[in-house]
C-alpha cells in the first residue's frame, strides 16, 4: 500500500529554531527535515499510512511544538522524478490508466 505523502511547511519563532527542530526530529513521521530560507522557517516532508494519520500528526504533534506558528501543507498526488519515484509509483500510474 503507497503511504501518503505531504510537504508541511513551518513558519517559527526565531528564538525557537533550535527546540523546534529538535522536537521534529524525534517525529518518525517525518522523511526528511530542511531549514530554508524563503517564505517559510523550515519544510519536511511527512509520511503517513492514511489521511487521518497525517491530519493526528500535523494536528496533535507538530502544531503543539512550542515555537511553530503556523504550517502549509502540500499533499504529493504524484512522484514524477526523484528517490520516491520508484516500483509504488509506476503501479499506481498503471492503475490509473486502466
Amino acid at each position: 500500500m503507497t503511504r501518503l505523502l505531504a510537504f508541511v511547511d513551518i513558519f517559527v519563532e526565531s528564538a525557537a529554531m533550535d527546540d523546534v527542530v529538535s522536537a521534529l526530529k524525534k517525529l518518525d513521521n517525518l522523511e526528511e527535515l530542511y531549514e530554508v530560507t524563503g517564505e517559510f522557517d523550515i519544510v519536511t516532508l511527512l509520511s503517513a499510512k492514511d489521511i487521518e494519520e497525517f491530519r493526528d500528526v500535523l494536528k496533535n504533534r507538530i502544531m503543539k511544538i512550542k515555537g511553530v506558528k503556523s504550517t502549509v501543507s502540500s499533499v504529493v498526488l504524484m512522484a514524477h522524478k526523484g528517490p520516491r519515484c520508484g516500483q509504488e509509483t509506476q503501479k499506481l500510474r498503471q492503475a490509473i490508466s486502466q
